[in-house]
């Protein structure tokens, strides 16, 4: 065995031995989840931040008029005078918001979970419908951030010494968002609005109104009119807190600290212009996301057959027949900004990609096969004509694979990696292992989206093979020969023992990259071993011993169709847009 498999084989380590991840709190208020629907527009938001490495409390408010409503019903039913039950039942608003979100960022592959008011542990004092938090027993917490990506926790509610439920007063979500983020030893944190920031005047108003970039605690007392909770304000001075407010759909914002600047002008941005190529179960699950966003216009979606009916959730035939074309260069012809690709065949994928590249266009593609014919010469590509190609999506479905791999090679050169890397296979053969048969097992990954309607590449290994050459160029900067790698094929004849895993290797040795893509059983690394249904894994060992690791969703078509819409909005907010 070589060195670097032998650092692949090493028992983890144990978390304790980790460096703690990055964690960032986010508040989302009931001006952004209006309804059930906008669940998955929280979920991408806090996507983006997972990717970036970090892990995210999300602090919630109840669905938009659900707070009064509550609150009438328990006063209505209740004293007009010292209703101590009152509180309980009004954050139950809050906390049907935070499991919404946390299914959305499930269905998405992010591993997430809820704490509710009670198993939060923040303690508030004073009266029961405006209490003030003094303390966090930060146990519950600091366990739920070492398990999970995402911990969603209700805003508004806190406990009393006494163990009762209290309110936290009328915006304390704002006020419990700061101050967990206080108790985490945060330097700042972030209040995701409908509003893009703060502004010497009202803009609704006043057209000249201008924007604060940067504004004071005292300018936000000021002008804030409801901005910030006046109490969350004192608590953010206090505790010397940067406050981000931020506009969830265009990104503006105003950073609220000790110093502020002048306020500004700011002109408005143009909505993009943003074609898809492919309407499968990847590209339909994005142009479901893409029809309801106000920031974009969906110009043109290249079909193979414009006639065909077209499983986009929420979306009639007629909303998408006038989009449809069969052709790249009616697809291109429309003038798109950006171009999602997400078709199926590697060929006319890779042509697609290189016609918007050619016309400086950027594109964010999840065709791994597509991408692995040659990203070198997609970059320079790319680089000659002023566009941008982004591939998050290729590799890893909802699991943010290529973003860990670059990372770790900022911080060390890379040995090896391990990953599982294709959910198909691990989904079959976990069935597979519970007794079904292959067809059986086949059938039910068609089913939930997994397997395409031809599995061959799958079943081959061709779809993992690509993926690995994928990483190894993000990694080593160059990749194996497909001639070169090992692959094994998960035949119905010749089937593997329960519990087998479809791992891939790679390492670079003496200069060359070795690389694998086997159907293995016996003992495996617990990130491998405990993988459910369709997860993916990656493991990045660098030289110096240091291991980053990821997991999650690694097939279907919201995990794959978020790390997609990611791309594209990492695509959006570097793109220059001009004013209107």
């Amino acid at each position: 065995m070589s060195a670097q498999l032998a650092l692949l084989d090493r028992p983890p380590v144990a978390p304790s031995a980790l460096a703690a991840p990055e964690v960032v709190v986010m508040k989302f208020g009931s001006s952004v989840l209006v309804d059930p629907a906008d669940a998955p527009k929280v979920a991408s938001d806090i996507y983006a931040e997972v990717r970036r490495g970090r892990r995210v409390v999300a602090v919630v408010s109840a669905l938009a008029g659900q707070t009064d409503l509550l609150l009438s019903e328990a006063r209505a039913l209740g004293l007009a005078h010292d209703n101590s039950i009152l509180p309980a039942y009004v954050v139950q608003g809050e906390e049907r918001s935070a499991a919404l979100v946390a299914l959305a960022c499930d269905r998405v592959g992010l591993s997430a979970v809820t704490l509710s008011v009670r198993e939060l542990g923040l303690v508030a004092e004073g009266p029961c419908e405006h209490a003030r938090p003094v303390s966090l027993d930060r146990a519950a917490l600091d366990r739920a951030l070492l398990k999970h990506e995402v911990v969603v926790v209700p805003g508004f509610g806190a406990l009393s010494p006494a163990g009762d439920v209290v309110l936290l007063g009328r915006g304390g979500s704002d006020l419990t968002a700061l101050f967990l983020a206080a108790e985490l030893e945060l330097d700042s944190v972030q209040l995701v609005k409908d509003v893009d920031g703060l502004y010497d005047r009202d803009p609704n108003v006043h057209a000249d109104a201008r924007r604060y970039d940067q504004a004071s605690w005292a300018e936000d007392k000021a002008l804030g009119g409801g901005l910030v909770q006046p109490d969350a304000l004192d608590l953010a001075e206090a505790r010397r807190l940067k406050v981000e407010v931020r506009n969830y759909l265009d990104g503006h914002r105003t950073v609220v600290g000790a110093v502020g600047a002048p306020p500004r002008v700011t002109p408005p941005h143009r909505r993009l212009r943003v074609a898809v190529a492919g309407c499968g179960v990847v590209g339909g699950g994005a142009l479901a996301r893409l029809l309801v966003d106000p920031r974009l216009d969906v110009v043109g979606v290249l079909v193979r057959d414009p006639s065909k009916p077209r499983d986009v959730p929420g979306a009639t035939d007629a909303r998408l027949a006038p989009l449809l074309v069969s052709s790249p260069d009616a697809l291109l012809a429309r003038d798109p900004d950006i171009v999602l690709e997400a078709l199926s065949e590697a060929a006319a994928g890779h042509a697609v990609i290189r016609a918007a590249l050619s016309r400086g266009v950027d594109v964010a593609t999840a065709n791994k096969q597509a991408v692995s014919v040659d990203p070198a010469g997609l970059l320079a590509l790319a680089e000659a004509n002023g566009a941008t190609l982004l591939w998050s999506a290729s590799v890893g479905g909802g699991v943010p694979m290529v973003e860990a791999v670059r990372a770790a090679r900022v911080d060390a050169p890379v040995a090896a990696f391990e990953a599982v890397l294709n959910g198909t296979v691990n989904f079959m053969l976990a069935r597979l292992g519970e007794g079904a048969s292959f067809d059986q097992a086949l059938s039910e990954a068609r089913a939930a989206g997994f397997a395409e309607e031809d599995p061959s590449s799958d079943l081959e290994g061709l779809d993992a093979l690509a993926k690995v050459r994928l990483l190894a160029f993000e990694a080593f900067g160059l990749m194996p020969e497909e001639a070169d790698i090992a692959r094994d094929v998960l035949d119905p004849a010749a089937l593997p023992p329960a519990g087998a895993r479809q791992l891939c290797r790679c390492e670079l040795k003496d200069g060359k990259l070795v690389a694998s893509v086997q159907l293995v059983s016996g003992p495996l690394d617990p990130l491998f071993a405990e993988l459910k249904g369709e997860g993916n894994a990656l493991k990045v060992v660098s030289h110096d011993g240091s291991a980053v690791r990821r997991r999650g969703r690694g097939a279907g078509r919201w995990a794959t169709a978020e790390s997609l819409l990611a791309d594209l909005s990492d695509l959006a907010a570097a793109r220059l847009v001009e004013p209107a």
